[in-house]
């Protein structure tokens, strides 16, 4: 865990208890500060009920407060703990911001920031691998899912890589990185922002935390995010402002974790950042082949007959299953689920690569009618029965793929019980081979 005396004698109240805010809890309170702690569910209060008095920040006095550290979960734009904070004077912060706060006690050290609407996670873990294969301390953290501050720190010369989601970028006021970087922009959590535009300011703000000579790294996918590079490379020396391009990074059939083009921008963009802490092209590219990816993007699960199966369940909209029906030639495509839109418009180009879709799901009917004068549709319903279904149609040299393009909450708890249902099936097809 991070400790540190810039939070000794202060004090803090926290809403939401969960991985993040759990964690800030007790960060604070090892750190001599005072807490007053709140989340609706009851098991979250009692987990922190012996380092923090219990009680709802909207129905306590929070003159004199030092900061309310929020879930990233908590919609600002519409919950009233903003403007009761607002009236206060009393920021509103995030664990990111803690960490922020807390840097100068801890040995010396990097960060490295990563943002961005598709394709966060794959890098972070890229960067993640690559650092550590040239024998450098790391720790990886954030919206990839393990809090920064239950985490211990790291010894001198180490690097923090973090993945941050515009709601936390929201919830930090002095995280500077000194590396940053914005893989692209598409339209996305637009229920927590009041237009498009106010997400991407969301996520240009990670740039405006740093200082002139430490470096921000661009995606070169997408209008939007060109825009803020042209913008920050006015004002920033060409050396520390960098648009990475992947037709520059050649070996990519080597890296059998990064196929397709969406993972070569991710390489692309991997590089830039590593080159940026000194590490040469020399060390990453023995690295690179070695990388196995993040299960359920793009994860390999497995050959059969001579068929690749392939899990890309983490794809919960069209823009992520976009660059996934890119990157093979012969895709027998299983999706659906609950539909975030009602159309396919960014996975279009690519349907001359899909074979035949599998639908299941809730919106399996509609994204079949979707569909049908592009592809053949078969109709599947669950899961299991889709998996089955492409195994027996699918030829030697093709590709099973699960990118659904939609949430899975109509048949599973979250996306990784789908993956691994998809994964199971799979695991069923070689099972009955051999019996």
């Amino acid at each position: 865990m991070i400790v540190s005396p810039a939070f000794a004698n202060k004090k803090f109240a926290i809403l939401g208890l969960a991985r993040s805010g759990l964690a800030s809890a007790k960060t604070l309170a090892s750190s001599g500060a005072l807490i007053t702690a709140w989340d609706s569910d009851e098991a979250a209060r009692a987990a922190a009920a012996d380092i923090a008095e219990i009680a709802d920040p909207m129905e306590i006095d929070l003159t004199g407060f030092d900061g309310i550290v929020v879930s990233p979960g908590v919609p600002l734009i519409r919950h009233p703990i903003a403007r009761k904070a607002q009236a206060a004077g009393v920021p509103i912060i995030g664990d990111m911001e803690l960490f922020a706060m807390a840097r100068a006690s801890l040995p010396a050290h990097r960060v490295v920031g990563i943002t961005g609407t598709n394709g966060k996670s794959t890098t972070t873990a890229l960067v993640y691998h690559l650092i550590k294969s040239a024998a450098l301390p790391a720790r990886m953290a954030g919206n990839i899912g393990v809090p920064i501050l239950s985490q211990s720190p790291l010894p001198a010369g180490g690097v923090y890589i973090l993945e941050l989601s515009s709601y936390q970028i929201d919830l930090t006021r002095s995280l500077q990185c000194d590396v940053a970087a914005l893989i692209n922009l598409s339209p996305d959590h637009l229920d927590r922002y009041h237009d498009y535009e106010g997400y991407i300011a969301a996520k240009a703000r990670l740039f405006a935390m740093q200082s002139a000579q430490q470096h921000s790294i661009f995606g070169n996918g997408d209008d939007d995010t060109r825009s803020i590079y042209l913008k920050l490379a006015a004002q920033k020396d060409r050396d520390f402002c960098q648009l990475a391009e992947p037709t520059d990074l050649k070996g990519q059939e080597n890296w059998p974790s990064l196929q397709g083009p969406h993972n070569l921008e991710n390489a692309a963009i991997a590089v830039k950042i590593v080159e940026a802490l000194g590490i040469s092209e020399n060390q990453w590219r023995r690295a690179m082949p070695h990388f196995r990816g993040l299960p359920h993007r793009m994860e390999i699960v497995g050959e059969y007959a001579g068929v690749l199966y392939v899990n890309d369940s983490k794809a919960t909209n069209a823009a992520s299953t976009a660059p996934a029906l890119a990157a093979y030639p012969r895709i027998h495509w299983i999706l659906g689920g609950i539909a975030k839109s009602e159309h396919l418009d960014e996975c279009k180009p690519n349907f001359g690569h899909v074979v035949k879709a599998y639908t299941i799901g809730e919106s399996g009917a509609s994204l079949g009618a979707i569909l049908a004068p592009y592809m053949p549709v078969i109709s599947c319903e669950m899961l299991a029965t889709a998996v089955a279904q492409a195994a027996m149609a699918a030829k030697p040299g093709d590709v099973v793929m699960l990118s659904p393009a939609c949430a899975s909450f109509d048949q599973f708890k979250d996306f990784e019980a789908r993956g691994d249902c998809f994964k199971a099936a799979f695991a069923n097809l070689t099972k009955d081979a051999h019996e």
